[in-house]
């Protein structure tokens, strides 16, 4: 039977980098009053429920603590981190027999509590893993999402408007597909504050358009393994891309994100996959998929990368 939800709980499932930065990020956030950390060390979940807590005094109001399965029924949303860490040299799809078997643990529990909220899979490979839990839950395809390429987004607008010496919040462009080595950057649609992305290049003095696009797009597809080499792994940048997502899902803001989530027909002719296209994001998860006007490149880049992704999806046994 599913569950009442409140609206104000959070759980986060995984407590390594990830889990423990997106903790910590939506402590600050003020967007919930109580979350529930669960980890297969209990030890860790308590360590890092009680290291969080002793900040209370700076921050809003917010019960934490560390919990189990049955502790995350009533949670709006259900962040879901844990798997094993992509380590250098290793891509995202490298871990996803690995991960499929942790999921396999996992995502049934929460189903057969009556979980009646969002399902946000942030674990890599993102877009396997939100199919995944999209079919081992049995939660309407609208309430599974995945973290997908928001993150990817951000370090396109940010690098972007570096090349540019703008401020990355008046860059608006996107990156679709795959959270991994086929993403495809959205040039045609791509401006800042209205300006055609290449005009504006070229009132800043740039003129190489070819050139720069792909150094920027390479740039932004290795940034995750560029950081791994340096620092083992990457966590501060997708806690606050998970605190977004939240931000869009409580407060109902609706704001159209490149979300993972589940297609099936439609506008670009994929079948039965999950990647990331913008999606107007509120309470209820997904609520409309937006068809981007992209180009016949960037139609069949995306194809290509879904079919890559199919591919990964067909050897898995989800029975």
């Amino acid at each position: 039977m599913k569950k009442s939800v409140d609206g104000r709980k959070v759980a986060i499932i995984g407590c390594g980098f990830v889990g423990s930065a997106t903790a910590f990020t939506l402590m600050q956030s003020g967007l919930f009053s109580e979350m529930v950390l669960v980890d297969v060390d209990r030890n860790r979940a308590e360590g890092e429920a009680l290291d969080i807590s002793h900040g209370m005094p700076f921050a809003s109001p917010m019960n934490i603590y560390a919990g189990d399965y049955d502790d995350l029924a009533d949670a709006a949303i259900v962040v879901v981190t844990a798997g094993a860490n992509q380590q250098p040299g290793e891509t995202r799809l490298d871990l996803v027999h690995k991960n499929v078997g942790i999921f396999k643990s996992i995502i049934p529990e929460i189903a057969k509590r009556g979980f009646g909220g969002i399902l946000l899979v942030v674990s890599n490979p993102v877009d396997i893993l939100t199919y995944v839990a999209l079919k081992l839950s049995g939660l309407p395809e609208d309430r599974v999402i995945g973290s997908g390429t928001v993150l990817d987004t951000a370090r396109f607008k940010n690098i972007l408007g570096e090349h540019l010496g703008v401020d990355p919040r008046n860059v608006h462009a996107r990156i679709i597909g795959e959270h991994g080595d086929s993403e495809i950057a959205v040039w045609s649609l791509a401006n800042v504050s209205g300006i055609p992305v290449n005009d504006f290049c070229e009132m800043r003095g740039h003129f190489e358009h070819e050139e720069s696009m792909q150094r920027i797009a390479e740039d932004v597809k290795n940034s995750a393994y560029e950081i791994i080499a340096k620092k083992k792994a990457t966590y501060y940048g997708i806690a606050m891309a998970v605190k977004r997502i939240c931000e869009a899902i409580v407060r109902d803001e609706k704001p159209i994100l490149p979300v993972s989530n589940y297609q099936n027909g439609g506008e670009y002719g994929l079948d039965d996959v999950v990647l990331s296209l913008p999606a107007v994001v509120g309470k209820d998860g997904i609520e409309y998929r937006v068809p981007a006007p992209i180009n016949e490149e960037e139609l069949a880049a995306l194809q290509a990368s879904a079919a890559k992704l199919k591919d990964v999806i067909a050897e898995l046994d989800l029975d």
